[in-house]
Formats: C-alpha cells, sequence, structure tokens
C-alpha cells in the first residue's frame, strides 16, 4: 500500500531517500512520509513491550526515525521497570491489560497504523511434581492461553477492525501443527470425566491466527522457532511453513532477529498476508541476512495451512 502525501516541508534529501525505498521494495510508513518540523510520525501498537521479544520490538521501533512506538505493559511495576531500564519515554509507555478489552484498548489503537502482538501466556513451574511422569508441573500465573492468547489477541484484531487499516503483526510459535506438541501440555490438567482444561497453547494461538486473517486486516504472522536470548544480525534466517523449514537443520532463533523480521514486515508489503516459520542457522553457518525482502521472497508465495493441526 503507498501512502504518498504531499507535504512542503519534507526536505528534498528525505524525498530522494523515500524514492529509493520505495523502488527496493519497501513500503514507507505513511505518517513518516509526511512527516513535519512537529515530529509526528507512524504510530504503532507494541503488546508485550515489557517482555524479553517484545522488548527489542519496542525499543527498535524507538530508535526508528519515523515511529511512534506506544508500548504496553500489565501493571505499574512493569512500566516502572521498563522505563528505569534506560532510553524509554514514560510517554511511550502504556498500562493496559489486553485481556479486558475494551474503551481503553480501543482508543489506543485508533490512531494507530500498526499493531504488533509480543503477548503469551507464559508458563512457569507450580512446585508441584506430576505423580505419573514425575516431571515439574507448570501453570500459566498471568493468565491461561485461552485467556491470553486467544481472548487478549482478539480483543486487538476487534479494535484494529475498527479502524479498518491496521496492519497486525502477530508474534506467535512453531508446533501449530501438531496438536501433541510438549508445548500444549504446560498447564494442563485431567478432569475426571476424561476431559481437559488449560494449556493447549499452540491451539489457541492458532485460533486468534486464523481469526486474524479472517478479520480482513492486512496481516503478518511470525511463527519463530525456540527463541533465543542472544545477539541477533549474526546469522543467516530461514523461512519456511508449516513446521518445515528447509535449509537447517537447527530450530531456534534470537530474540532480536525475530523483531528484525517484524519490523521488516512492518516496512514491507510482501510481508502482508503472509503467514510463515522462522528459525536462523548457527553463527558462522552460512551468509548474515540483511536483505528481508529477499528472505521473504524465499518462501515462494507459500503460506501456512491452517487445515493442518488442530485449532482450539
Amino acid at each position: 500500500m503507498m501512502c504518498w502525501r504531499k507535504t512542503t516541508t519534507m526536505p528534498a534529501n528525505r524525498v530522494l531517500v523515500l524514492l529509493l525505498l520505495s523502488t527496493l521494495g519497501f513500503s514507507p510508513p505513511c505518517l513518516a512520509l509526511a512527516m513535519d518540523s512537529s515530529g509526528s510520525g507512524r504510530r504503532v501498537l507494541v503488546t508485550g513491550a515489557g517482555g524479553q521479544t517484545g522488548q527489542h520490538v519496542f525499543r527498535k521501533l524507538l530508535a526508528k526515525p519515523g515511529y511512534i512506538p506506544i508500548g504496553t505493559v500489565r501493571s505499574e511495576a512493569s512500566k516502572k521497570t521498563l522505563i528505569e531500564s534506560g532510553n524509554v519515554p514514560p510517554e511511550n509507555v502504556v498500562v493496559c491489560d489486553i485481556t479486558q478489552g475494551g474503551p481503553k484498548l480501543d482508543e489506543l489503537i485508533k490512531d494507530c497504523d500498526a499493531v504488533m502482538i509480543c503477548t503469551s501466556a507464559k508458563p512457569a513451574p507450580t512446585g508441584e511434581v506430576d505423580d505419573e511422569t514425575k516431571r515439574p508441573k507448570f501453570g500459566f500465573p498471568n493468565g491461561e492461553p485461552e485467556i491470553v492468547d486467544w481472548g487478549g489477541q482478539k480483543n486487538l484484531i476487534d479494535a484494529a477492525t475498527a479502524t479498518n487499516k491496521c496492519h497486525v503483526i502477530i508474534c506467535s510459535s512453531m508446533g501449530g501443527t501438531n496438536p501433541n506438541h510438549m508445548l500444549n501440555s504446560l498447564g494442563k490438567t485431567m478432569n475426571a470425566d476424561g476431559t481437559s482444561s488449560g494449556g493447549d497453547i499452540l491451539k489457541w494461538k492458532r485460533k486468534a491466527e486464523v481469526y486474524l486473517i479472517e478479520s480482513g486486516l492486512p496481516y503478518t504472522i511470525v511463527h519463530p522457532g525456540g527463541l533465543l536470548n542472544e545477539p541477533g544480525n549474526e546469522r543467516e534466517l530461514c523461512l519456511g511453513v508449516d513446521d518445515t523449514v528447509q535449509g537447517t537443520s537447527n530450530n531456534s532463533i534470537p530474540r532480536e532477529d525475530v523483531a528484525n523480521v517484524m519490523i521488516a514486515a512492518l516496512e514491507n508489503d510482501k510481508y502482508r498476508g503472509r503467514s510463515f516459520d522462522l528459525v536462523s542457522k548457527p553463527v558462522g553457518d552460512g551468509i548474515v541476512t540483511t536483505d528481508y525482502v529477499k528472505l521473504v521472497e524465499s518462501l515462494e508465495g507459500k503460506n501456512c495451512d491452517y487445515k493442518l493441526g488442530v485449532i482450539a
């Protein structure tokens, strides 16, 4: 979507740079293109800005000209921690529980051009041990996947739909084609009648993804492999679909590289309407990825197939 808009305040060199970017396949941010002396820019909501992956996305956008990122956190304590960690303006952080929805969330998204969803239910050991497997039991102390990964994301998608313009980018997870994936067992409880409750995080994520696709909004869905707390920009990245990635047997990726791909999706139209898996080769194996247009073109038009796996 090209959003050229005439302005009398833009320097000629900025116009030349943006024209060059567009010829390379990048879609210059619509509002950033019309930036004036007031310093306005493209407004992007980043949920989970205090989390590990979300914070990478949020900080990169804060440092990137032409953007006004608004990061959401769950509590005042999280907001305080994020601000005190350095280089985060207080006015760019908002306390908002996405699972609640309502007018506050609607107001936050109203003037946004994009929503980057980095929130997810987070498992933690309960301190108990499973009698059968003798393994630690896990729960979701800050919200079950059904509430966070489905309900919270649905609230965001509904609010974005009301704007009729938001590009929604989801950081999800690989593994969705396998209903018996280990991640689905975390927090799951077997009931006396043979049914189960809780858990199934990948199934609830998949439900939100299908809901987004069917909403008609511009979307990008990124399924990273195992997330690493290691530096980005040091590896060759590989894309695939349906939990199969050609070119490497490695199944992990640094969080920072996930953030880089999400921001590339924000800036390049070729990432719109795409759902794919993302991993990296080990450091030193292959050529470090710098061309994100070439990266998405490596999919050759393929998208994840939601007929595979199970949707909650």
